[in-house]
């Protein structure tokens, strides 16, 4: 049984989208003021949440070429 690895691309923009979407969410719920006076407007969340959206997507696509690979040599 072979450990799973997973490529550094997929982890750096899924680790980058979550923190993309952190504040994204605290400015949704209305609480972006604390943070900074730019997150008090609903629409900053909006956009990084549309951002993390964007990088976890973009992080699927080594994933799934990885795992093409994989299945090729199998």
């Amino acid at each position: 049984m072979s450990q799973r690895r997973y490529p550094f691309s997929f982890i750096a923009l899924t680790t980058l989208g979550v923190l993309c979407a952190v504040p994204g969410l605290v400015s949704l719920l209305g609480f972006g003021a604390s943070i900074h006076p730019v997150l008090d407007d609903p629409m900053a969340g909006l956009a990084f949440i549309v951002s993390a959206v964007a990088l976890i997507g973009s992080g699927a696509f080594p994933l799934v070429i990885e795992k093409l690979k994989e299945n090729e040599g199998a």
